[in-house]
This record gives C-alpha cells, sequence and structure tokens, in this order.
C-alpha cells in the first residue's frame, strides 16, 4: 500500500517538473503593426524575438496571408541561410536579411497585405507576430466638367445635372468633396432631396482608384453668381490629410426678369459730336426683346443698345426701353432717360478780317458765342490771357503785338467743350533794330560774325557797313540779318554798321568790335615805358656813384701827394692842352676839400 502511495506521489512530481519546464519555455515576437510606403519604393519590415531557453536550430519564416491563406515568401535558419520561395507570392521582389527584417521592393497596391513573422526555436517552441502594408499614392488634381452647355431653368420641379468630378489613381481610395462659393456641400446621396452626389469607384488593374462623383440640385434665381469646385481629400504616410482642388464653373442658368434698368454708358455729360450709348437690360436671363422710344416716337436699337453717333443738341429729349418677358407677363419692364446735349456756338469776332494799324494806332475786337450752359470768353496770344469779356483792346506800340490772338469759348461744366476763333493783326510802320550786341576777336584780320534783327512792316532791307557774306532770317515777325567780315583796323577802329530801311522808314545802329588782347596788351605797354623809365633812374644813380669815387680817388692820390699839381697850394692851369682841348681850372682848399667830401650827397633824381 505504501508503495502505491509513493509511486502516486513520484507521479504526480514528474508531472510538476515536466509543467514547470514547460511553463519556462516561450518564443516572443516583436514587428511593427503597419508599415508605411509610398507606391515604387521599398519596404522593409522588421522582426525581432527572445527564446528561452535559446536553441542552436532557430528557423526565421515570413508568411503573407492571401485570400485566407498563408504562404511563405522567405525564412532564414541559425546556420545564416536566407532563402525566399520561387513559387510564393512577391517572387523576385523580396527578401530577408541577417536580423531577420523582410524588404520588399517596388511596392505596389496590391502588396497592401498581413504579413507573419514565426520564430520556431527548438525546446523554446514557437511564436509569431503579424505586421500590414499600406501603400499611399497621391491621386492626380480633379477634373470639373459642366454638366451641360445648355442652359438650367430655374424653378423646375426635379434636380438637374451640375456637373462632374472625376480624380484618377489614388492610394487609398480618395474622398471628393463639393463646394459652393467657397463652403462644402454636405455629402448626401438619397436621390429624393433637391441637393445630392452619385459617387462611383473604380479599381484600376494597377490596384489604384479612380473616384468620381457627380452633383445633382435644384438651382435658384441666387444661383447665377455662385462660384462651384470640388477637391479631392487623401492620406499619406504620417497621418497626413491632403487635398487638391479643381477648376471652378459657374451655372448657365435661365431665370425670369423681375426689372428693368435703362442707363447712359457715356461717363460724364454729353456734348455735341459724342457718340452716345445707351444700355437696356433686366436681371433675367436670356434677356428679351427691346423696344426704345423718343418723345413717344420709336428709334431703332440692337440687342439692348441704342447708339447715337455724333451726338446733335436736337438728340436730347426723353428716352424711354421697354420688354415683355414671357416667363414673368406680370413685371413691368421699362426704364426711362432724359439725355442733354450740351452745346456751344462757333464764336463770332468783329472785325472778322485780319487789321492793319500802322505803329502806334489801336484796334478792338468783339467776341461771342452761346451755349447750353454758362460760359466763359478769353482773348489769349499764346498761352497769355489778354482779356476775360470778350472785348480786347491793343495798342499797336511794339511790333511785338504783331500777329494772331485767338478767342476761346468754354463751358466749365463740360469738360473738352470748347470753341475758339482767330484775329490777325498785322502791324505797318518803319523798321527798329534791336538792341545790338558787339563782338571780339583774337587779332585783327579774323573773321567775326554779327547778327542784327529788326521788327518792320513792310520787311525792311538790310544794309552792312562795311558788307560781308550775308544769310537773311525770318523769327516770327522779327527779322534777321547775320553778316560774316574780316575785323580788318579800320573795323576795330569805326565799328560795324547795320542799316535797315523800308518804304516807311529807316533804323541803323553799329555794333562795336574789338580785339580781346587790346587790354592786355595795354597794360604790357604801360610796364615797358615804366621798365624804361627805371632804367633811366638806375642809370643815373650808377653815374653818380662813379663820380664820387673818381673825386674820392682823386683825392686820396692829391693826399699823398702822387699828383704834380699836388704841389702847389694854388695854382692856374691856362690854355693848357688836356685831351682834345679841353681845358680844366682846378683850385685846392684842403680844409674846404675835406669839409666838400665828408658833406657831399648825390644828385637829386631827375
Amino acid at each position: 500500500m505504501d508503495g502505491i502511495k509513493f509511486g502516486h506521489a513520484w507521479l504526480v512530481c514528474t508531472l510538476l517538473l515536466c509543467v514547470l519546464q514547460l511553463c519556462r519555455a516561450l518564443v516572443t515576437v516583436n514587428v511593427p503593426p503597419e508599415v508605411e510606403v509610398l507606391k515604387d519604393e521599398t519596404a522593409k519590415l522588421p522582426c525581432t524575438y527572445t527564446a528561452s531557453p535559446s536553441s542552436d536550430n532557430t528557423i526565421v519564416e515570413w508568411h503573407v496571408e492571401v485570400q485566407g491563406n498563408r504562404k511563405r515568401v522567405a525564412y532564414l535558419t541559425q546556420g545564416g541561410e536566407a532563402k525566399s520561395d520561387k513559387d510564393a507570392p512577391l517572387n523576385g521582389r523580396v527578401s530577408i536579411s541577417e536580423d531577420n527584417t523582410l524588404t520588399i521592393a517596388s511596392v505596389q497596391p496590391s502588396d497592401g497585405l498581413v504579413f507573419f513573422c514565426s520564430v520556431t526555436a527548438g525546446p523554446a517552441g514557437n511564436g509569431q507576430a503579424s505586421t500590414m502594408i499600406k501603400v499611399f499614392f497621391a491621386p492626380e488634381k480633379p477634373t470639373l466638367t459642366q454638366a451641360s452647355s445648355q442652359a438650367i431653368s430655374v424653378g423646375q420641379p426635379d434636380s438637374s445635372e451640375i456637373g462632374s468630378c472625376v480624380t484618377m489613381n489614388g492610394h487609398p481610395q480618395p474622398r471628393i468633396i463639393w463646394f459652393k462659393d467657397g463652403q462644402p456641400l454636405a455629402e448626401v446621396k438619397d436621390k429624393k432631396e433637391k441637393t445630392y452626389m452619385v459617387p462611383s469607384l473604380v479599381k484600376e488593374a494597377s490596384g489604384l482608384y479612380t473616384v468620381r462623383s457627380t452633383l445633382y440640385m435644384q438651382p435658384v434665381k441666387a444661383d447665377k453668381d455662385s462660384v462651384f469646385e470640388c477637391t479631392v481629400e487623401y492620406s499619406m504616410p504620417g497621418e497626413q490629410i491632403k487635398q487638391k482642388k479643381s477648376d471652378t464653373i459657374n451655372l448657365n442658368l435661365n431665370y425670369p426678369s423681375e426689372t428693368a434698368t435703362f442707363t447712359l454708358v457715356n461717363p460724364g455729360a454729353v456734348k455735341e459730336g459724342d457718340n452716345v450709348t445707351m444700355k437696356c437690360e433686366t436681371d433675367g436671363n436670356p434677356q428679351p426683346e427691346f423696344e426704345f422710344t423718343k418723345d413717344d416716337k420709336v428709334v431703332l436699337g440692337q440687342d439692348g443698345l441704342l447708339t447715337l453717333k455724333s451726338a446733335k443738341r436736337t438728340d436730347a429729349g426723353v428716352y424711354t426701353c421697354k420688354a415683355i418677358d414671357f416667363d414673368n407677363l406680370d413685371a413691368d419692364l421699362t426704364g426711362e432717360i432724359t439725355l442733354s446735349v450740351h452745346y456751344i456756338d462757333p464764336m463770332s469776332v468783329t472785325p472778322a478780317k485780319p487789321q492793319v494799324v500802322m505803329l502806334g494806332d489801336s484796334v478792338e475786337w468783339q467776341c461771342k458765342t452761346k451755349a447750353s450752359a454758362p460760359h466763359t470768353v478769353q482773348w489769349k496770344k499764346g498761352s497769355e490771357v489778354l482779356s476775360q469779356d470778350g472785348t480786347l483792346s491793343i495798342t499797336a506800340d511794339s511790333y511785338e503785338k504783331d500777329g494772331e490772338y485767338r478767342c476761346v469759348g468754354a463751358v466749365p461744366s463740360v469738360p473738352g467743350l470748347m470753341d475758339q476763333a482767330s484775329a490777325t493783326l498785322t502791324i505797318k510802320g518803319k523798321p527798329v533794330i534791336e538792341t545790338l550786341v558787339g563782338g571780339e576777336v583774337s587779332n585783327e584780320g579774323d573773321a567775326i560774325s554779327l547778327k542784327c534783327s529788326a521788327y518792320g512792316s513792310p520787311v525792311p532791307q538790310f544794309t552792312w557797313k562795311p558788307s560781308g557774306k550775308e544769310s537773311v532770317t525770318v523769327e516770327g515777325n522779327k527779322v534777321v540779318s547775320t553778316v560774316v567780315l574780316a575785323a580788318s583796323a579800320a573795323v576795330v577802329k569805326d565799328g560795324v554798321t547795320c542799316e535797315v530801311a523800308n518804304e516807311y522808314g529807316t533804323d541803323s545802329k553799329t555794333f562795336s568790335v574789338s580785339l580781346k588782347r587790346a587790354i592786355q596788351n595795354s597794360a604790357d605797354r604801360a610796364d615797358q615805358q615804366q621798365g624804361g623809365s627805371s632804367g633811366v633812374v638806375i642809370a643815373v644813380v650808377v653815374c653818380v656813384l662813379l663820380l664820387l669815387l673818381l673825386v674820392a680817388l682823386i683825392y686820396f692820390l692829391n693826399k699823398k701827394s702822387k699828383l704834380p699839381c699836388a704841389k702847389k697850394d694854388k695854382k692856374e692851369v691856362a690854355d693848357a692842352e688836356v685831351n682834345n682841348d679841353i681845358v680844366v681850372e682846378m683850385k685846392t682848399d684842403k680844409a674846404n676839400e675835406e669839409a666838400g667830401l665828408l658833406h657831399k650827397r648825390p644828385p637829386a633824381e631827375q
């Protein structure tokens, strides 16, 4: 009995030991839950594991599940042997590395499957974990196509097709969102609603998706200015949500008219000669036919436009446009314009003929006009305003007042409305020379150009004294004569005279001609004269000094008794022949000589 009990106890212990041994045997496999990759790029599926107890005969295998069935695609043994299954999916694009990572090249949308990493580690048993590949590819920009070129009529009982939006080649399946005036429309698929969408999905052979959505709605009149567009929303790696927008479309709607407007297209006031356009339109579509009248008389227009070419003052009046819309016969579709055509009559100048007066006489003009609005009348010569009241009085005291005067009329309230007339004044009389400006030359004989300007009517004739090469030009009411001649000594001395003459008299003036170096030469001569005078003074001083030296020498020799005449106190010499019959009488007084020599001064400068 005891043996039996002992056997049972042994069996229980053995079973407990086996259970403990099995509980310690464990294989843990780790893979990421999913791997994100762009189409045509490379996916890497890492796999790590722990086994307890460790084994020298470990095998790592990668499987893929296709339509509920698992198929091995690659494996790695403990000895480092890495192989891919030739007849398995992804053949040629899959490989396994020493760190158990499964690499899939050129990933396609069809590779978005569940992959299993299985590890068999001998006594430790086996384990596995699964990961999923998510393939991404951005779809093309959506294309929005309007349903029809024909207009949609407002007020129809059924919804009309607005447009169709298509985006192609996206993965995973993208989503289309409709927008109206920048606001998203609720995604409605119930065709009983006034606004709804009909989606469609096509999976291409490449595994990419083409998505289409067609918008239906019952538009109202306010939708005539609405802008429609669609956006494709799609996913990218890293939980990114991106969008691409289509181009926009506007609806072509037909809707009844309720009011009419009649407007003047011309900006600002209308003046005679303008082309005038008046436009009549309603707030409906399409526009009805219009009828135009002026003062209850029919005038012809076209497509809602009434055009008056080169409008006249007689075109002013009340214009009316009228239309009938058969979709809304109760609407009052009329408009009215009161057209004003501004004008200014041609300027009337009295006297009208050109006026010819003698120098010093007076003349007066009157200028008048009429206009559709308050106007101004000005007399001008050039840009200078001479009168503001229509009367111009001129005293012809100068030839500069000869010429054309303009009478300008304008309507300040209508820009550009103006007219003008001209009056011509001719002043006759003897010629008058303008102030002359002389000339300079460097040397006598050089050529000099002189210009003489004169007023006069009839045109004066010029005479130059002395004469030279002459040319004559006319500058306005002034005649200019230019002469080129040699600056001779006579010209420098007497100048050049310009004479002008006509039947009423003469005038003359003389040009002065000078040498540019005349002042400098005079200064040189003065310097030379001053230098000559200084030379004379110096010569006189030198002579006096020499004379003093000679007297001193004679005195010295006499002092030493070396002269024969020094032996006598007094000696008279007469009739002595010395050097060309010059007789010299000398008297010596020693005391006086000494006193004279001590107090001797140079003679004063002459």
